[in-house]
């Protein structure tokens, strides 16, 4: 998604929601008025029809005249909402940041990330795989408590590169007792373009969608 697509996409779509809302009112209102007047030319001048039904018919339009004014202020509040989101993620376009998860955007050769163990392993096993779920690279990590980097060259077992793109990256943590532990991820990369839709602001790091919920730092790309 191109940064700003998504909120005048949307605004067009919230916008034809009120409009065509309005219109089918509009309708609704012009068919029961050429009945009303059909029933008053042709009521009884002895027995004269009561005023109390269509009375009340017209409160209920004018409560849905102004529940659909209401929508629409509503639906130009969120487009400008979703406006000034995008406008604050331009910053982010052209720097690096650090995300939770575990699918990283490989670019020119380099692929970084982060897992955190909570207590010492016994085995730690690093599998990279691509975005067919085939596995292209393994190695072994560090078994200790606390946070560590990893670092792929992008190459896999034999040596070859890979080409850029998103890879996911499985820390696979076990005990003396070969029980999976818990391991936290984050990935790094570089922003290339920010969206928002439905509410939810997301980053492009490449392939790779970034929630915005999700970012945990931002720094200037290395060199």
């Amino acid at each position: 998604m191109i940064l700003g697509s998504a909120s005048s996409t949307d605004g067009l779509a919230l916008d034809s929601q009120s409009v065509g809302s309005k219109e089918q009112l509009n309708e609704d209102l012009n068919r029961f008025l050429k009945l009303l007047i059909t029933q008053l030319q042709n009521q009884d001048p002895l027995e004269p029809m009561s005023a109390t039904e269509f009375t009340s018919q017209l409160v209920q339009f004018a409560g849905v005249e102004q529940q659909i004014n209401a929508n629409a202020n509503l639906e130009k509040l969120l487009k400008l909402q979703q406006t000034s989101q995008i406008s604050s993620m331009v910053g982010f376009i052209g720097n690096a940041v650090e995300a939770r998860g575990n699918t990283v955007y490989l670019e020119d050769g380099l692929a970084e990330s982060t897992y955190t163990l909570d207590v010492n392993a016994d085995d730690i096993t690093i599998t990279v795989r691509n975005a067919a779920g085939l596995t292209v690279f393994t190695v072994d990590g560090e078994p200790g408590i606390g946070s560590h980097d990893f670092l792929w060259d992008g190459k896999d077992k034999n040596g070859i590169l890979q080409p850029d793109g998103a890879y996911i990256i499985i820390v696979s943590a076990l005990d003396r007792e070969d029980n999976l532990l818990d391991v936290s991820q984050t990935v790094s990369g570089r922003i290339i373009g920010a969206g928002a839709e439905d509410g939810v602001v997301s980053l492009f790091m490449g392939d790779v969608v970034i929630l915005m919920d999700d970012v945990i730092s931002v720094k200037e790309p290395s060199a």
